[in-house]
Parts: C-alpha cells; structure tokens; sequence
C-alpha cells in the first residue's frame, strides 16, 4: 500500500469518526455524577465483600491447620 493511499485512507477514517461521535448522544453532568457514585459505592460494597470472605476463609484454614 502506498503512502499517498494510507493518508487518504486514515483522513477519510478521522472524519468518519468525527462523523460518528456527532451523533453520539452524550450524558448529561448530572447523569455522568449519578452514575459515578452508583460505580464508586457497588465497587466498595464488592471490595468489602470479598475482603470479608478472605477473612473468614483465612481464620478457617488455620483453625484447620492449627
């Protein structure tokens, strides 16, 4: 493939994407807020879930061990 064709082919790419996100229909602030914190608070309530397990699972083993 030949230089001149790659610049072409990557313009027409760029301002076929350019093209695309023009129609992407963006969350708003308030929505992109709301759903980082739903994110932020499922991600601690799943961390402190699993650490919970590690927990109970650690004091098994050794209650078995010991």
């Amino acid at each position: 493939m030949s230089t001149k064709k790659k610049q072409t082919s990557l313009l027409v790419f760029l301002s076929q994407v350019r093209v695309e996100l023009r129609q992407v229909k963006w969350p708003s602030h308030q929505q992109t807020l709301k759903l980082t914190i739903i994110v932020v608070f499922v991600s601690l309530a799943v961390g402190l879930y699993v650490s919970g397990l590690d927990v109970l699972f650690t004091k098994f083993i050794q209650s078995i061990i010991s």
